[in-house]
């Protein structure tokens, strides 16, 4: 090892730059800007100080601007600690040590931060292309700290070495990977961030905000159903969350926030549907679940009105078996409180659909199915387009999309179709979640994107309970039995992926989806249960963590005698002028003349001849003789054998 207050070189100082971007930059699109210019700033400024060969800042600078970073930190985030806070502390130190970088104890500073750093990134995400990029960073980082001890070989050969030195630590990670005792949730607990960030569906709507959020084609969930025969059509495929009865005459919002029952509260009757889901992170407490779940996951619940609720926000990828009633039933003998919640109207407002409310409900009564299907045929006249591009509405929002404008998306056709039942007399109230998915022919999942986003509404009807109305199903039936893509008119704006025009696109998006599940189920999804059943399959019938432990050893202890095994046969087979020349180094170690592996022969053999003057002669004529074997194209063997004769009979 070299020493920790050698002087760094314009080499050195270019590896260890290199090292701090690549580490760096996947990181700055989760900064905000004032500090990614200033960590930008800092690793310009040592690039200038290398190139120019100037001075570096006074030592009281570094510190003044750590304190003034930290400051900066604190005022953007309200504090110091958790995940964002902590990696721009760590972006700020990072800079201001490149600009104190002097000595080799700095640069071993720099390449550990750099390795936080790279850890860092997995923090954010957990993608494939963060694996990657991770992955270049980490050999980057090797190789500045390879270059930190001897910076003489070129590039290429320093990125492949620090390629072999990760290749024979892989086999250790994957044994630490399968064997190590799992726990649920990440490794590290640090405080959620102020602003962490959610997608998906809110618990209010208002006109436009569901088309918003179908702009989008991110994964929202997978489904893998347990006999793939038995996929419910794409029309029965309703994936319920949040429940929203409350209107204040444009805007529809969530009110029950509370679990009410600890098991679904209507009878299992009819057939039923199993599947695993794996829910991506959306932040919020909701679940989804194809109508009507039998089970509910481990630490869930369901609230009054129905929606499948997480004890703790969703912010880490979960999966859960569930199981679909689709010809279940709920609420038969609903709570009075819930039924004027899905009355209630707003004073005034939309006095058109009001009127025509009215004459249903004088010429039916209390007849709320004759109402339901008057209803129906009302929408059924309106010729109401279904569009991703609706106009803005104004403070009659239900009137002017049902008599003036009829454009609209999903929310409106709900919302216009919940208020003119509520206007009748009947309850009604508005179900948001998604509707359809695509199955992926290539790992058998059906995938539910953002742009399956879809609201209904749910009408409570005597002796029936709460039926699932979807006044989208009448406007525009396609939406329901193909996809969002098949009701849309021609030139309506489309998510990329959504496109299914182009047969090689689809291909594409299977087989990205196909690999990007699979890392996520059994890289990221490697959960204890997993870990449990992959025991088994090794023959520990029930692994507790000491049986785990013991056998992570063994194989651990394995592995390494097989690296030492090895790395010990590559020794033998290295160069023989070098092994001479060790050997060479070992005689003069003993005199306190010790040779460091960045030192070069003739410069090595000029600080041993200080010292040993009377064998200067001897010492010079060894080192130019192994100097001209190490770097020669192709070393004679005559010379290899003068250099050992050398070598044994020098004494010193």
């Amino acid at each position: 090892m070299a020493r920790l207050d050698r002087p760094v070189s314009r080499r050195q100082s270019s590896w260890l730059l290199a090292a701090a971007l690549a580490s760096s930059l996947p990181l700055a699109a989760h900064m905000p800007l004032w500090l990614v210019i200033a960590t930008g700033a800092a690793f310009a400024w040592r690039a200038l100080l290398s190139w120019r060969q100037y001075r570096l800042p006074p030592r009281g600078l570094p510190p003044v601007m750590a304190i003034a970073g930290s400051i900066g930190v604190f005022i953007e985030y309200h504090t110091i600690l958790g995940r964002t806070p902590g990696i721009a502390l760590l972006l700020i130190f990072l800079g201001l040590k490149l600009l104190e970088l002097r000595s080799a104890r700095d640069a071993m500073a720099i390449v550990l931060l750099c390795f936080f750093l790279v850890l860092g990134q997995f923090l954010f995400s957990q993608t494939i292309p963060m694996a990657l990029q991770a992955a270049f960073a980490l050999i980057v980082t090797t190789a500045a700290l390879l270059a930190a001890n001897d910076d003489r070989p070129p590039i290429r050969a320093q990125l492949t070495r620090a390629g072999i030195l990760l290749a024979q630590a892989v086999p250790l990670m994957l044994l630490l990977f399968l064997l190590f005792p799992r726990i649920e949730g990440p490794l590290w607990g640090l405080p959620e961030d102020r602003r962490s960030a959610t997608s998906g569906l809110s618990d209010s709507m208002a006109p436009g905000s569901i088309a918003q959020v179908s702009q989008s084609d991110a994964v929202v969930f997978r489904a893998l159903f347990k006999h793939p025969e038995n996929i419910p059509p794409q029309a029965q495929l309703y994936w319920r969350g949040p429940v929203m009865p409350a209107f204040d005459g444009r805007v529809w919002r969530v009110t029950q926030t509370r679990a009410a029952y600890a098991a679904p509260p209507w009878p299992a009757r009819g057939p039923a549907t199993d599947y695993e889901l794996t829910l991506e992170a959306h932040g919020k407490f909701w679940l989804f679940a194809l109508e009507l779940p039998a089970l509910l996951p481990a630490d869930s619940g369901l609230t009054a009105d129905y929606q499948l609720l997480s004890r703790q926000p969703v912010r880490n990828r979960m999966r859960f078996e569930q199981r679909a009633l689709l010809l279940a039933s709920a609420g038969r003998e609903e709570a009075p409180a819930l039924l004027r919640e899905a009355l209630a109207l707003p004073q005034g407002g939309n006095p058109r659909i009001r009127a025509v409310a009215e004459g249903w409900r004088r010429q039916h009564g209390n007849d709320t199915a004759a109402i339901l299907v008057a209803a129906k045929e009302f929408f059924n006249r309106q010729l109401l387009i279904y569009t991703l591009n609706p106009p803005l509405l104004g403070k009659d929002s239900v009137d002017e999309f049902l008599f003036d404008s009829k454009r609209g998306f999903c929310e409106h056709f709900a919302s216009a179709f919940t208020f003119a039942l509520r206007a009748a007399g009947v309850p009604a109230r508005v179900v948001a979640g998604y509707q359809g998915g695509e199955v992926n022919p290539l790992d058998g999942y059906l995938v539910v994107r953002q742009y399956d986003a879809h609201a209904w509404s749910e009408v409570w009807l005597a002796g029936q309970g709460w039926v699932r109305v979807d006044p989208t199903a009448i406007a525009a039936p396609s939406r329901i039995n193909e996809n969002v893509m098949a009701a849309l008119p021609a030139g309506e704006p489309l998510p990329f992926l959504a496109r299914n025009d182009l047969a090689w696109l689809r291909e594409l998006r299977h087989r990205l989806d196909a690999v990007s599940n699979g890392w996520n189920q059994w890289v990221l999804g490697y959960n204890p249960q997993r870990q449990r059943d992959f025991l088994t399959r090794l023959g520990l019938d029930s692994p507790d963590w000491r049986s785990m432990i013991a056998v992570l050893a063994i194989f651990s202890g394995i592995t390494l005698l097989a690296l030492t095994f090895w790395i010990l046969r590559s020794r033998q087979r290295s160069d023989p002028a070098l092994l001479l020349w060790r050997r060479f180094a070992r005689k003069l170690a003993r005199c306190g003349i010790v040779w460091q592996p960045w030192q070069g022969p003739l410069d090595f053999a000029s600080r041993a001849a200080e010292k040993l003057p009377g064998r200067a002669a001897e010492i010079r004529e060894i080192a130019h003789d192994y100097a001209a074997l190490r770097y020669a194209a192709k070393p004679h063997e005559s010379s290899l054998l003068r250099l050992k004769t050398r070598i044994a009979s020098f004494k010193p």
